[in-house]
């Protein structure tokens, strides 16, 4: 199996992207990107006055007022029902929607350091405009910061109904709004970026549009924003009022688009949500801006809309980033887009690369559908053979994020579709438990090979430090910080048998993270460089990849099966005249001879030679 595949991912290509400005394919920072995405409601909680409260939480699923309900302690074991809880006869995953722990963006600021150290230089935010859920992608408005991410939720309600929502020359800054303003000096004081999510095809049942055309019905002026099926009817006593929502999600409105998008008012609305964002403060300068955006199920929206997004963000920032949400073409048949008509059809600069983690899944994690070193290569040039070089560099490279089993827990639960029955609710056999040590060497492998490969790898939040958990809503347990005491994990949410595992900082795994990390920031070709794959001999589970830039090299071993493998293998092959090597990880002097490398690689491991 003597096969090499070579492809070159530097051609620095230029596009028009509007008739008013010439600007790069993708922002070049993007290329060098180390991203951590942040859900703001479970990353730390630095002002309990904020917290939310009962009210917080009657406009969502089941829609009820518990009684007694209360914050959720933040280092409480997960599963374990809360004394409200207990009450409720739903179970675990019906009601977990109520839970609330009380994350905040001070609680962000007070760890940008934390952040700096890991290695961080780029941050994605899930949805921070207001909302009723956890979550945020139900909003209430665009045009200001969920209140109980700032400082005084009671005087920003005050202020918001003083507003025109249609009128930006009435918008105010709300305590929410100046802690964010605050959060964005301090990332890029740190010489970070920052990008928030943008959920513009649908609204929760509180957004102001919405209400407005629950209570005026046809006489409402909003009525045309929504997919109305049918009005109420005042004559009956039956409320008749229907309408699209995302999915059928009734919590979540549809917004309505024509032939070439989000019709013209709602188009108008959001370029002015944009332009308050990118330039708060309307100098023209868009320093004190986000950098870009992440567009929530973005091949919901058509893609005109999106070219007109792109057009209208670039004129405001030409160095902005934008990444697509395109995801499941076919969810039940296991199908992904190929997101190449975002890419070259000049909407977006890159995507969320799924495709990458579902490669690395069945090349790792995998056992019954474990694929060999030339699929995995096979697939990884399919990609990059689908969307144009500089967008190959720039894609969202993630192992899990909030709406998938988190990479630990992907790995106790193999070969399922990835994203398809990732948690206990929807799956009687899914393992609830912490991950074994040889679990985390997979772990190890599979975020070496995300810190080597061709585009910007992104970190969900607390996977350095050893957090586990299923599909949403597991995937969204408040951050492990290492100064906290944790309850030990007991409980199962259906009562079943599991082992008491410990919660706590991994620091060995958050050490690993860090050192590749700053191996990828300090070595260019991993981030710029040229991609080479090539085969060991018959070895299936044994992959050479090689990144190259200029006259640089740097040589990875990947072994991703379970039984140690000795190799020798002739450099010269690939034009290679040294006769010594530092690899990276260890810091180690590798000698070789006859331009022979001979070396034993242990299961799992991962050998980067410069």
């Amino acid at each position: 199996m003597n096969k090499t595949f070579l492809i070159f991912l530097t051609t620095g290509l230029l596009f028009a992207c509007s008739q008013k400005k010439e600007i790069p394919r993708v922002p070049e920072w993007s290329k060098t990107a180390i991203w951590y995405q942040i859900f703001p409601e479970r990353f730390n909680n630095a002002n309990s006055s904020n917290d939310p409260t009962v009210e917080d939480v009657v406009n969502i699923y089941p829609f009820i007022e518990p009684e007694n309900w209360d914050i959720i302690p933040w280092t409480s074991d997960w599963f374990k029902r809360q004394p409200y809880e207990e009450k409720l006869d739903y179970n675990f995953y019906q009601i977990n929607g109520l839970r609330r722990y009380g994350g905040d963006l001070q609680g962000v600021i007070d760890q940008l350091d934390y952040l700096k150290e890991l290695g961080i230089n780029a941050i994605y935010f899930n949805p921070v405009f207001e909302a009723s859920s956890h979550h945020k992608y139900d909003a209430t408005m665009y045009r200001h910061i969920d209140n109980n991410f700032g400082t005084e939720p009671d005087k920003d309600e005050e202020i918001w109904e003083g507003e025109n929502p249609l009128d930006p020359a009435t918008w105010q800054w709300t305590s929410a709004d100046k802690v964010f303003l605050e959060l964005i000096h301090e990332v890029h004081k740190r010489g970070m970026k920052i990008i928030i999510d943008g959920v513009f095809n649908h609204v929760g049942i509180k957004f102001w549009a919405f209400k407005d055309v629950v209570e005026n019905q046809e006489k409402s002026k909003y009525k045309d924003w929504f997919y109305i099926n049918e009005f109420d009817d005042p004559e009956t006593e039956e409320d008749e009022f229907d309408y699209a929502g995302w999915y059928g999600i009734k919590d979540l409105p549809e917004l309505r688009e024509d032939e070439t998008g989000l019709i013209p008012p709602i188009k108008k609305h959001i370029f002015n949500i944009v332009e308050r964002w990118m330039d708060p403060n309307g100098d023209g300068d868009p320093a004190d801006g986000i950098d870009g955006w992440r567009l929530d199920v973005a091949e919901m929206v058509n893609i005109n809309f999106w070219k007109d997004f792109r057009t209208h963000v670039k004129n405001i920032n030409p160095d902005a980033y934008l990444t697509g949400e395109v995801w499941w073409e076919k969810w039940d048949e296991n199908k992904m887009f190929n997101a190449a008509p975002w890419l070259q059809g000049d909407a977006f600069d890159a995507v969320m690369n799924y495709r990458f983690t579902d490669a690395v899944k069945n090349f790792v994690s995998d056992k019954e559908n474990k694929i060999s070193a030339d699929k995995f290569a096979e697939r990884i040039l399919q990609i990059a053979e689908d969307y144009n070089n500089e967008n190959m560099l720039a894609l969202m490279n993630l192992l899990g994020s909030h709406d998938t089993e988190r990479l630990a827990t992907m790995i106790v639960n193999p070969d399922n579709w990835y994203d398809h029955l990732g948690h206990a609710g929807s799956n009687p056999n899914f393992d609830v438990r912490k991950p074994t040590d040889a679990e985390r060497e997979k772990q190890k492998l599979m975020v070496g090979i995300q810190m080597t490969m061709p585009g910007a790898p992104m970190i969900y939040y607390g996977d350095e430090v050893g957090m586990w958990g299923g599909d949403d809503p597991d995937c969204r347990k408040p951050m492990v910080w290492e100064e906290l005491n944790y309850d030990d994990e007991t409980h199962h949410p259906f009562n079943k048998p599991r082992p008491a595992d410990k919660v706590e900082f991994d620091a060995d795994l958050f050490k690993w993270y860090k050192t590749l990390i700053s191996i990828r920031k300090n070595n260019a070709e991993l981030s710029l460089g040229d991609l080479q794959f090539d085969f060991l001999g018959n070895e299936k589970n044994v992959l050479l990849v090689i990144r190259k830039l200029e006259e640089n090299k740097i040589f990875i071993f990947i072994n991703s099966s379970n039984t140690q493998l000795d190799f020798n293998i002739d450099l010269q092959k690939f034009n290679n005249q040294k006769k010594s090597f530092k690899e990276l990880i260890s810091g180690n002097d590798i000698s070789i001879e006859n331009s022979t490398l001979s070396y034993s690689l242990k299961p799992y491991q991962l050998l980067i030679l410069k």
